[in-house]
């Protein structure tokens, strides 16, 4: 069982089909369901979650915006974002905290490693809002360097309907191939799509486990925090 572990969610994970707006209610419920699985097998958890259901920099760029401003518009959804997954945890009986990376002490306290130790030794599921707080940095590199920042052992990567890594899209070819294993060097090179390859570079040389899998079974996020092998394992090299 791994023993702390970041898990890296989108933000659309939050909004459901989105037909209800940029949050749905039982998808967040769902999602928090899977974290308050994993913190009660007794792992430490923090969480980095996205912001594709309220911003994206590249699509605020093509709405006018700069891209630097469109990413901040970004780090603040991802804040949004985070409060509403505390809340739910806490709804659920789960003790939770938002820590950001953006100066705004009338909301929340500001990321540091120390204080997200603290919180996680109190039992505490840490989730990191606000980005990595500097523009051009995708969430990705942020959990990334979260995760390396904290000595997670592991960044669980649920996703909707794909069992894991690929060498094609299994959606358009049926013959693709899934990886149950694969080093951080064959996906740079293959550009296979996971996370974003500057992330991955990150994992090159730690040994943090990216465990990627099917998130449509809510059950699978306690299983891969225990260490079953489900979908696709990345390891360092």
């Amino acid at each position: 069982m791994y023993k702390r572990i970041l898990v890296k969610l989108s933000g659309e994970a939050l909004s459901g089909d989105s037909t209800k707006g940029i949050l749905d209610s039982e998808a967040l419920l769902n999602t928090c369901r899977s974290l308050k699985a994993i913190a009660d097998e007794g792992v430490q958890v923090t969480v980095v979650v996205g912001a594709g259901n309220i911003c994206r920099g590249g699509a605020a760029e093509k709405m006018g915006f700069d891209r630097i401003t469109g990413d901040y518009m970004g780090m603040l959804g991802t804040v949004i974002n985070s409060f509403a997954l505390r809340e739910t945890l806490k709804k659920l009986g789960t003790n939770a905290v938002v820590l950001s990376a953006i100066k705004m002490e009338e909301f929340t306290e500001t990321y540091s490693k120390e204080l997200a130790d603290e919180y996680l030794n109190k039992g505490y599921v840490v989730i990191f809002g606000g980005g990595t707080g500097k523009p051009l940095f995708t969430t990705d590199t942020c959990a990334t360097l979260r995760a390396i920042e904290t000595n997670c052992e592991a960044i669980l990567i649920g996703k909707n309907g794909v069992d894991g890594i690929y060498d094609d899209d299994p959606r358009y070819n049926k013959n693709a191939k899934l990886y149950k294993e694969v080093n951080c060097s064959t996906i740079i090179e293959k550009n296979l799509k996971v996370m974003d390859l500057t992330a991955v570079e990150m994992l090159k040389d730690k040994d943090i486990d990216v465990c990627v899998f099917n998130a449509q079974n809510t059950d699978n996020f306690a299983k891969v925090a225990r260490g079953e092998r489900l979908g696709t394992i990345v390891k360092k090299g």
